[in-house]
């Protein structure tokens, strides 16, 4: 007789050293199996304390949180290219908030499970905000574009209503996208044993758990694959081809140095989201390698957030004044 749970809760388990956890209101149960994984297979637990494990996650929000600062109350800043940088700042915040918190609390305690709804809450903000800055950094390159290679017409290419069109609609179409996926993923049955060997839930383990069909699902993420990962991908390197050709144009080293400046950090960030996307996700759902994932999420959801910060603001002088304008205020 199949085993037919009593409440619908799925489980993701954290590697301690050589040992899996897992656990629930009910019982706990360890295995002691030996499991090849790259990520935190070596990670010294129980030296950790609840200082040095939020660290990274107390960076990036905080970098964001500063950047959100400087954009809204410096008017010198309210520029189409800072508006999408408030924007991508915003979306990093969600997607490390979404996770985060879950995770360093299976890190920190012997409680390593979570239940159905927070799994697909969990699930919808993390592919909600990923897919947004896909889109959105789509949409930046082709801010960088007009800048670079109309600059008589930005002013009326990137006007203020096109700017706000352009932003509301990444969010609205990827909650869309989410929304649908998420619906789909709630209409699966999940039979059990429901381990999610990941640090979070996302689409392709959820699909390998199911006991049900989940065919029109595999449909979904291959849409969502092409257009979000190849799609966007090839946009923006077509915007980026044209502004490369552009900037080879002028004559003067001065006005190459500067016009590459404009873009090299978007471009740095695109490199880096784009390589964690491809490496992992860019594949039919049957191939999934949960060690690939772990690491291009740890890419995505940490690495990138906590970066991006450093790279718009220690590379442009607007911002770092902005920033010395907020500290200096509130020392006072």
């Amino acid at each position: 007789m199949p085993y037919e749970p009593q409440e619908r809760e799925v489980f993701v388990i954290f590697r301690r050293g050589s040992t899996w956890l897992r656990s629930n209101r009910d019982f706990m149960v360890i295995l002691t199996e030996r499991v090849s994984a790259p990520l935190f297979s070596d990670l010294p637990v129980d030296q950790l304390d609840e200082e040095t494990v939020p660290l990274p996650w107390k960076l990036q929000r905080e970098g964001n949180l500063l950047i959100i600062l400087a954009i809204s109350f410096n008017s010198g800043l309210h520029t189409p290219m800072y508006f999408f940088l408030f924007n991508l700042a915003t979306m990093d915040i969600i997607c490390t908030s979404s996770i985060m918190p879950k995770a360093l609390e299976g890190l920190m305690s012997e409680e390593s499970s979570i239940s159905y709804g927070g799994c697909m809450a969990q699930l919808y903000f993390l592919t909600w905000a990923a897919s947004s800055e896909l889109l959105l950094l789509t949409v930046m390159a082709y801010d960088r574009y007009a800048a670079i290679c109309h600059p008589l017409h930005y002013s009326t290419m990137m006007s203020k209503a096109f700017c706000s069109k352009l932003t509301t609609g990444v969010w609205v179409l990827c909650a869309f996208n989410t929304t649908i996926n998420t619906g789909l993923m709630l209409r699966l049955n999940f039979c059990g044993p429901n381990i999610v060997t990941h640090f979070f839930c996302e689409v392709p383990p959820l699909l390998l758990l199911s006991c049900s069909s989940t065919y029109v699902n595999s449909i979904m993420v291959v849409l969502a694959d092409a257009f979000y990962g190849i799609l966007n991908f090839l946009m923006t390197v077509v915007s980026y081809g044209f502004i490369i050709s552009s900037i080879l144009k002028m004559r003067t080293v001065e006005g190459k140095k500067k016009a590459f400046s404009t873009c090299s950090s978007h471009l740095i960030v695109v490199c880096m989201y784009y390589t964690a996307v491809f490496y992992a996700y860019i594949s039919p759902v049957s191939s999934y390698s949960a060690e690939k994932s772990k690491l291009a999420g740890v890419l995505y959801t940490m690495l990138s957030p906590t970066l991006n910060p450093l790279m718009y603001t220690l590379r442009n002088k607007e911002v770092k004044a902005a920033l010395r304008k907020i500290f200096s205020f509130t020392r006072n």
